[in-house]
């Protein structure tokens, strides 16, 4: 149930990354998915571990299970931002963008087309079980696949859902996706700061 559910580390660069962005940006997020949260994984950012957040995913008639990474144990920030080298360092880098301007035209980027890209036609591979041996540790990973097949497999979703997603599918291009992603990152890049 990958699909989307990085999203929130893809779309949250507003030049404030407060509370009530970081809220405005959920609630976006949440809108888009084609499945109901059910967790919510952030790290210790003040913009996250706030009430209105909180109450937020509490005050449900179905609640979201809200976790947040213990302090001082970096490992748990692994599991939160696992995907930022894939997801956003390959394409943008290590450096700080703050002008608006390349911050409207990344969240265009990452709300678009690099977010069809990886969710309907980049696979990744999930960790199945990790075993030591002595020193060595063994690691078993699941077949790899795209966002897009693991949510189609899922049960949690309709056959109307399904449908709709496949449909979307359908009429992308991962050449044409491409290309448009490259042209947008000259773009962000080339903004005078």
């Amino acid at each position: 149930m990958n699909l989307l559910r990085k999203k929130t580390n893809l779309i949250c660069f507003k030049r404030m990354k407060g509370e009530a962005n970081t809220f405005k940006t959920i609630r976006e997020i949440e809108l888009t998915l084609p499945f109901k949260i059910r967790g919510f994984d952030s790290n210790n950012g003040k913009e996250f571990l706030n009430h209105r957040l909180l109450k937020y995913f509490k005050n449900r008639s179905e609640p979201v299970h809200y976790t947040r990474a213990r302090a001082y144990n970096k490992n748990d920030n692994s599991h939160i931002e696992e995907k930022n080298w894939t997801r956003v360092r390959q394409y943008i880098g290590y450096d700080r963008l703050e002008n608006p301007k390349q911050v409207e035209l990344m969240n265009d980027l990452y709300r678009n087309e690099l977010t069809e890209l990886i969710n309907y036609f980049l696979p990744s591979m999930k960790l199945i079980s990790k075993t030591r041996s002595g020193s060595k540790v063994i690691k078993k990973y699941d077949e790899a696949k795209t966002p897009f097949q693991r949510l189609f497999e899922s049960k949690q979703i309709s056959d109307e859902k399904k449908m709709e997603l496949l449909r979307f599918q359908n009429r992308l291009n991962p050449y044409e996706l491409q290309e448009n992603i490259e042209k947008k990152l000259a773009e962000i890049l080339n903004v005078s700061v």
